[in-house]
């Protein structure tokens, strides 16, 4: 059974779970026990070098890869100070984030397609099978890099990656002497923060790796009060030096803001909304996560290593909220509307397994990985549909009043999905310099729904795909390689787990991409570029007959195509700059929906949500040996808040700066202004083009981060 457990319970438990353990760990880092320690220092810079999970199965290079890869490093990751993993996207090139409550508050876009049906968030390389909202991870107290794969990638990870992969990684277990950190933080808004981490050799064969962390604030909002807590283990054995097993799990429970922004005000986006919430007084929202994970990773002999991930995951998820809120004209009032009831309760298990072998073919270079991947998923979801109710507040002074629950909720359906997939790549060293790179996948998704309203509804479906790339890489210089791809993946239409039986009646949408660019370490290693140019075209797409508007056909597509480029350089020991941006042109092919009882073409328009300029500058200066200061700026530009164009979110850009002061090797105490200048920015419409939901203002924090042993 899940426990039900709020989040400072869960946070005390975990505490004294720490407590407990400190003595036998510490006793179990006896120097007799000790290991050697392994120690990587980050150098900054994006790791162009380093293998990088995301982009392939072959362990390959970001300077090896035919497509877009990146990583953000722990390193990055602390001096950035973003203490949820949505910020921490909306800093690597081209992810576009846009939360609200109704995704989890996870939504990312990407080269112009956007949410859970086309841009894959993996926790660990695994994914929450079918999900229309991603409600773990998001604290990046727990994670060591975060991987970011863009354009089609249904290759590595099946259906739903069209826009791109966002793989987090969380920290495991090390060898060496047990060490701790701590951090404790505290702001403006009443915001706290707290994070606990442990882990080290507990003898010659066992590792540990132990996090726990907190969050409550107050936020920019009248009752937008927030809290979470999450937690997350791991032990390692090694049974000989090629093999050996990592036993995981998290578990997370949030109660976020119940804020679903704000209506127009005559068309317009009006300051004497920006501070107000319009939900009732008793709103609920709340998320509980839990993932388990066994993984045994063996390597015979040199060349040949097969991993296999077994996974388990529960997501238990909960809004009780008035969500429309729409501006009465000529009077200050405001109409609110859909009083929603929706509980999502969400199983599932699965088993990842791949191999990889280095060897020869015609007497070239040849590294191939082949696997198979099994996932099996039950989801109810229980609601209050019709979602009826409404009531009228004042603009400057809402009364709350209370929810009030009109239809009843109960549960209206139930899914079974089940999933199969082969998947191989391979790499072969034609010469030297060149290098051809090819993948291929299958997939096979079958989804059972039992409706508990209209069981004519009911379904059976099966959905078969074929997903592959074809690219080539050339290494002008060891440092310098250039690299052209074609990739062929699908999406869903809408998450898996949400097919109606309108919808079943179709097949998944279908993109192709062209992609190519060029990356180099420069300046003895002191500097990093990379630049790429793609077209993807997605087809397949649903929209309305212009003969008959009740009808849905499936002729639509979409399309994109841009330049994303970023650059790194540490001139000296004290500077270190960086940046990104990304420039690209969304449009649809060929779409049209049903406005005022007609058919109406929206052909060259822009999708919602999708900005066409973003860019993200950082610049860090440590001018003194124990002092360094940084500054960024996060740059997002104009979106449409409507598939009609005729409403645009302006653009923003927001500045971060922080001062660190290292007490000693163990030590730093960091002060941070996040937004410094009070930017007042939409992130995202919600529901409706005319109700918008605000980032986050200017917020002040201080931070104490301590290691030890």
């Amino acid at each position: 059974m899940y426990p039900e457990t709020d989040s400072a319970i869960a946070l005390r438990r975990c505490a004294l779970l720490v407590a407990a353990a400190l003595p036998v760990l510490a006793h179990a880092a006896a120097p007799d026990d000790a290991l050697p320690i392994v120690e990587i220092r980050a150098s900054g810079l994006t790791p162009l070098d380093r293998p990088t999970a995301a982009g392939s199965n072959l362990g390959l290079s970001a300077l090896e890869t035919p497509a877009s890869v990146e990583t953000i490093d722990r390193q990055q990751l602390v001096e950035r100070g973003d203490a949820r993993l949505t910020d921490a996207f909306g800093k690597a090139t081209g992810i576009h984030t846009f939360p609200h409550p109704g995704n989890g508050g996870s939504s990312l876009g990407a080269r112009g397609f956007t949410d859970q049906a086309s841009v894959t968030q993996l926790y660990n390389g695994m994914k929450q099978y079918g999900t229309g909202a991603v409600t773990f991870p998001f604290d990046t107290w727990s994670v060591e890099r975060i991987e970011v794969l863009r354009g089609p990638a249904s290759v590595i990870y099946g259906a739903g990656a069209i826009g791109g992969v966002v793989n987090v990684v969380p920290k495991k277990p090390t060898r060496g002497p047990i060490e701790h950190e701590l951090m404790l933080a505290a702001g403006s808004e009443r915001t706290a923060r707290a994070g606990f981490g442990s882990g080290g050799a507990l003898g010659e064969r066992l590792s540990y790796r132990l996090d726990v962390s907190a969050n409550r604030s107050d936020n920019w909002v009248d009752r937008g009060d927030s809290k979470d807590a999450t937690f997350s283990g791991a032990l390692r054995y090694d049974l000989s030096p090629g093999l050996y097993v990592t036993l995981s799990h998290a578990r997370s429970d949030q109660r976020p803001m119940r804020y679903f922004g704000v209506p127009l005000i005559d068309g317009a986006f009006a300051a004497r909304t920006f501070e107000r919430n319009y939900n009732v007084e008793d709103a609920s929202i709340r998320f509980r996560d839990s993932q388990t994970m066994a993984a045994l990773h063996w390597a015979p002999r040199a060349g040949v290593a097969v991993a296999s991930t077994f996974h388990r995951g529960r997501s238990k998820r909960h809004w009780r909220d008035v969500e429309t809120y729409t501006h009465v004209p000529g009077t200050a009032s405001i109409e609110r509307g859909d009083y929603t009831a929706i509980r999502h309760d969400q199983r599932e298990i699965g088993n990842t397994t791949v191999a990889t072998v280095d060897g020869s073919l015609l007497g070239m270079r040849n590294t191939v990985s082949g696997g198979v991947e099994f996932n099996r998923a039950t989801f109810g979801h229980t609601n209050n549909s019709p979602y009826a109710g409404s009531s009228i507040v004042d603009i400057d002074a809402p009364v709350p009043g209370a929810f009030v629950d009109v239809a009843g909720t109960w549960l209206k359906y139930r899914v079974k999905a089940r999933q199969a997939a082969a998947f191989v790549e391979d790499r072969l060293q034609v010469k030297d310099a060149l290098s051809l790179v090819a993948g291929l996948r299958y997939d096979r998704d079958d989804v059972e729904r039992s409706d508990r309203v209209t069981p004519s509804a009911s379904f059976d479906k099966s959905f078969n795909n074929v997903g592959y790339r074809l690219g080539t890489v050339y290494a002008v210089a060891p440092s310098t390689s250039l690299y052209a791809q074609y990739s062929v993946a699908h999406d869903p239409l809408g998450s898996l787990l949400f097919t109606n039986a309108s919808r079943a009646a179709f097949d998944m949408a279908r993109g192709r991409q062209v992609e190519a660019g060029g990356k180099q370490v420069f300046w003895n290693g002191k500097g990093e570029w990379t630049v790429a140019a793609y077209r993807i075209v997605k087809n397949k797409l649903l929209t309305r007959d212009p003969a008959d508007i009740t009808r849905s056909i499936q002729v639509g597509q979409q399309s994109s195509r841009g330049i994303e480029a970023t650059v790194a350089m540490r001139p000296t020991p004290q500077w270190t700059f960086e940046g990104n941006a990304t420039v690209l042109r969304a449009r649809y092919d060929d779409f049209q929906e049903s406005s005022g009882g007609a058919a109406v073409s929206r052909v060259g328009n822009t999708p919602a949500d999708v900005p066409e300029r973003m860019a993200n500058l950082f610049a860090t200066w440590r001018f003194a040996p124990q002092w360094s200061a940084l500054a960024s700026l996060h740059y997002v530009g104009e979106r449409n808040a409507d598939t009609a164009n005729t409403l645009r979110m302006p653009a923003y850009a927001t500045t971060d700066m922080a001062l660190s002061w290292d007490l000693s090797p163990a030590t730093s105490l960091t002060a941070r202004g996040f937004n410094v200048f009070d930017r007042r920015y939409a992130q995202t419409a919600y529901y409706n083009s005319t109700q918008w939901l605000l980032g986050a203002d200017r917020r002040f924090e201080l931070q104490l981060q301590h290691k030890f042993r």
